[in-house]
């Protein structure tokens, strides 16, 4: 196997108000459709996806470093907000127009921050994790980690101290891929794809674990959003035989009744990697929903309520 993935065309940053750096890199047409990519944990934005059809799709792929993760300067006290006023910054430092954006594992919820502040148009959620901490999936959580949600949330201070003096790069590699399944696995140990990947590892874990920890600490508490209230489309992509008990227990399936505007696809035969198989898949569905016209009502998150599950593979 041999997916298409390419070092960044571009890489760029910018001084924010309190004066930090953040930096991302950017893949595609500079005029193209501006998709802010959210990545995955420990992750700066260096491992892109789609690179053999963002120029006939016209995307300009923009993968962000969040604070403390590669280029990005530390946030000690990031959280969603800080997050959105951040990529706020960026998109009115480079004039993007109507972006959208797409969150991968731990970036899905940053993704759907940006979009409960309003800053995008649509939504991409792949393989993404889930309010772990929702009633209606605790059945279904793997008992670690019920007992990592748990410590996170009783002494969060303490817990991100002790990811912070205990993460790494590789820790975290081998950490993904023990967990991935054999179709997983294969995408990410192939050649250069896991070169690309461990090196953006390497990147995210550049300044040290801090960034990681606080990432891991805000996603697994209670998020500062109410999920029943983004109004904007948000499309569910999950592969069936994803492994990862830190995705979504039930493949989108109670997140997608949450969300007022979903589109729930589910892959049979696609695994946690169903980013990079399904590229073009995704990024034309999300292209799609945002040049479709708004739903009447959608606007006040309760008219033109929709969800959507649908199988692929």
């Amino acid at each position: 196997m041999s997916l298409l993935v390419e070092p960044a065309a571009r890489t760029d940053s910018l001084r924010l108000a309190d004066d930090r750096r953040l930096a991302w890199s950017e893949w595609g047409p500079r005029e193209g459709l501006p998709v802010l990519f959210c990545t995955g944990a420990g992750m700066s934005g260096s491992l892109g996806f789609g690179a053999e059809c963002l120029e006939r799709e016209h995307v300009r792929l923009i993968g962000i470093d969040r604070p403390g993760l590669g280029a990005s300067g530390v946030d000690a006290a990031k959280s969603f907000e800080s997050w959105t006023r951040d990529v706020g910054e960026l998109i009115g430092a480079r004039n993007l127009t109507r972006p959208c954006a797409v969150g991968f594992s731990q970036g899905g919820p940053f993704a759907l921050a940006l979009a409960a502040g309003g800053l995008v148009s649509a939504v991409a959620i792949v393989a993404g994790q889930d309010d772990l901490g929702c009633a209606d999936l605790q059945d279904r959580l793997d008992p670690i980690v019920a007992a990592m949600i748990a410590a996170a949330r009783a002494d969060p201070t303490a817990f991100e101290q002790q990811i912070a003096a205990t993460a790494s790069a590789e820790w975290l590699w081998q950490m993904v891929v023990s967990m991935s399944a054999p179709q997983d696995r294969q995408v990410y140990e192939d050649g250069a794809f896991g070169r690309l990947y461990r090196t953006c590892l390497a990147e995210g874990f550049s300044q040290g674990a801090g960034g990681y920890a606080r990432d891991l600490v805000n996603a697994v508490n209670e998020w500062p959003f109410a999920l029943e209230e983004i109004a904007v489309p948000v499309r569910l992509w999950y592969g069936r035989l994803d492994a990862s008990p830190v995705h979504s227990p039930d493949f989108g399936v109670t997140l997608a009744r949450r969300l007022p505007n979903a589109k729930l696809t589910v892959d049979d035969d696609a695994g946690g990697s169903i980013l990079w198989t399904r590229s073009g898949d995704i990024l034309r569905d999300l292209i799609e929903t945002v040049a479709a016209p708004a739903a009447p009502g959608a606007a006040d998150g309760n008219a033109g309520r929709r969800s959507h599950v649908s199988n692929a593979g």
